[in-house]
């Protein structure tokens, strides 16, 4: 079931399962940590595994108007606190990975490895920040109706059929969070820094994980800043949308596993 802390006086959702490194699991947009259930379980074989509720997600509340990206880290920042965690991997799909990149730029020193999973390091442009001012109006007339379109379309034409009863589970389990709390993470990203020459930085291993057939994320763009990091590594998905950890799940759950094997053991 999980245990909660609290953050800006809310409380915050998390599960800690297995033993050894700690890796992190964080979701992302309409998403909650139950989308990771079978990478926490295997993964928690070699390592202590810790899946978090972004605020307005999950069973993690509300705490303002925007929920920021540096807002959100400073949240993982007080799990991972609580918990004794001094190091770990962070791995991030989509709104996670901006999450996971504001968390890099003020505490670099905890990570040992990054996970960016259908998610990269530029802020919106102004295409990006009118996409989200539509998702804005239509969640404040149709949330439901919002849900169903969005993540139907984060998957691969040729997935959706095959993968019919999993989006299913996902728009059911979208169905519980609030408008409130979707505009609030739809506001943070739309404001969030970019983080492009932050890669260049960085003293860890960076996994970059990339569907060829992603609406959200261009697999252009992640080729380009694949090429930043002093330490990068890409795997290139064929015929994978926005949803790899589905659309791919053995091979993504074994590039994870083996990552943090090198990385963490």
């Amino acid at each position: 079931m999980g245990e909660f802390i609290h953050f800006n006086g809310q409380p915050l959702h998390y599960t800690d399962t297995g033993s050894g490194p700690a890796v992190i699991l964080l979701h992302g947009f309409t998403e909650s940590l139950l989308i990771w259930d079978d990478y926490a379980q295997l993964l928690s074989n070699n390592f202590r595994v810790i899946c978090i509720d972004m605020p307005g997600h999950g069973r993690s509340a509300n705490l303002s108007e925007v929920h920021s990206m540096d807002m959100m880290a400073e949240a993982v920042y007080a799990v991972l606190s609580k918990l004794g965690v001094l190091q770990c991997v962070m791995l991030g799909h989509s709104m996670g990975g901006y999450v996971a990149l504001s968390f890099a730029q003020t505490y670099s020193e905890m990570l040992k490895g990054l996970v960016l999973f259908h998610s990269q390091a530029e802020a919106d442009d102004e295409v990006a920040i009118a996409s989200r001012n539509r998702a804005v109006a239509l969640i404040k007339a149709d949330r439901m109706g919002f849900l169903r379109q969005f993540i139907t379309e984060l998957f691969a034409p040729d997935n959706r059929q095959r993968l019919g009863a999993q989006i299913e589970v996902l728009k059911n389990q979208a169905g519980s969070l609030s408008s409130k709390g979707l505009i609030a993470a739809l506001e943070g990203m739309k404001s969030r820094k970019c983080h492009k020459s932050l890669l260049g930085t960085f003293d860890f291993p960076v996994l970059f994980i990339a569907g060829k057939k992603d609406s959200r994320i261009p697999f252009e763009k992640v080729m380009e800043q694949a090429g930043l990091p002093k330490h990068s590594e890409l795997l290139a998905l064929n015929d994978v949308g926005h949803m790899g950890y589905l659309e791919a799940s053995e091979t993504v759950l074994e590039v994870i596993r083996d990552f943090c094997r090198r990385v963490l053991l």
